[in-house]
C-alpha cells in the first residue's frame, strides 16, 4: 500500500446555512497523482481551498505525513510543504515575472542585513523555467506580468511551483487558456514532479489531460466524494464521465474500497 502524504478525514465546510462538503475523506499517496475530478458545484474548489489554507474547515482533520496539522491560512499550508496553482495564478500584475516566482522568498546576496536581493540570479532561473514550461519566445524575466497573456501567465506561476518543489502541489485548471506547447510543458511538468518524489492533486475539466498523467482519480458530486479509487488504466473516460453526472452505479463500488 502506498505511504500516505495527505490525509484529510471528515472535512465538513459550512457557509451559513449551506454546507459545501459533507464529510470528506481524502488521501495521496507521496509520489502519487491524483486527478480530483466533478461538474461546476461539485465541492472541489472549496475542498482545495480548505487543504491549502484559503478557507477554513468547519470540522475535521488534516493530516501530513501522518501528523496532524491546523492550515487556518496560506502560511500554513506553505509551511506544511503544500503549494497552490489557481486557475487565476495569483500573481501581482505590477511586478516583474523574476519578482512574482520569487515572491516573499527572494534569494538575498551579500550580507544578510544588507537585504540585497540576487536579481541575477532570479533572472537567471527564471529563464531556464520559462523554458521548462513551454514558452519558447524570448520573454525577458524583468517583464511585467500585466504585459503576458492569460497562458503565460498560468504558466509563470507553474513554474513557480516547479522551483520551489513542494511535497503537495495543487494544480487547479492549469491548463485551461494554454496553448499546445504550453499544455504539454504543463503536463510535462507533472510527470518530472513524480519522478522526483513530488505529489500532486490535478483538477481539470479537460479529462483527456487527467488521464495523460494522473495515476488515481476522485470524483465529487454535491460536495461529497462519490468515487476515490478509480484506475485511469482500466477505467474509460466516458465511465469517468458517468460517474461524474452520476448515471453510473461505478461510484458507489469504487467510493466503497
Amino acid at each position: 500500500m502506498t505511504e500516505q502524504l495527505i490525509r484529510m478525514r471528515g472535512v465538513n465546510k459550512f457557509y451559513g446555512a449551506v454546507q459545501a462538503l459533507h464529510d470528506v475523506n481524502l488521501d495521496v499517496g507521496n509520489r502519487e497523482v491524483v486527478g480530483l475530478l466533478g461538474d461546476n458545484g461539485a465541492g472541489k474548489s472549496t475542498l482545495i481551498k480548505v487543504l491549502s489554507g484559503a478557507v477554513p474547515m468547519s470540522s475535521g482533520e488534516i493530516h501530513v505525513k501522518g501528523r496532524k496539522v491546523a492550515i487556518r491560512s496560506t502560511t500554513d499550508a506553505i509551511a506544511a510543504g503544500i503549494e497552490t496553482i489557481y486557475q487565476d495564478s495569483a500573481l501581482v500584475p505590477q511586478l516583474s515575472i523574476a519578482r512574482n516566482l520569487f515572491l516573499g522568498r527572494e534569494p538575498i546576496k551579500g550580507w544578510k542585513f544588507l537585504n540585497r536581493m540576487d536579481q541575477e540570479l532570479m533572472e537567471q532561473v527564471t529563464r531556464k523555467l520559462l523554458k521548462r514550461v513551454g514558452i519558447e519566445k524570448n520573454i525577458p524575466p524583468t517583464t511585467a506580468i500585466s504585459a503576458l497573456s492569460g497562458g503565460e501567465r498560468q504558466s509563470v506561476a507553474i513554474a513557480r511551483a516547479m522551483y520551489f518543489e513542494s511535497n503537495l502541489i495543487i494544480l487547479d485548471e492549469p491548463t485551461n487558456n494554454l496553448g499546445v506547447a504550453e499544455t504539454q510543458g504543463v503536463l510535462r511538468f507533472v510527470r518530472e514532479m513524480r519522478d522526483a518524489g513530488h505529489s500532486c492533486i490535478f483538477i481539470a475539466h479537460n479529462i483527456h489531460h487527467v488521464f495523460q498523467v494522473v495515476d488515481r482519480i476522485i470524483v465529487m458530486r454535491g460536495g461529497r466524494v462519490v468515487a476515490d479509487n478509480i484506475d485511469p488504466k482500466t477505467t474509460t473516460v466516458q465511465e469517468v464521465e458517468m460517474i461524474i453526472t452520476g448515471e453510473s452505479l461505478l461510484a458507489g463500488k469504487a467510493a466503497a474500497h
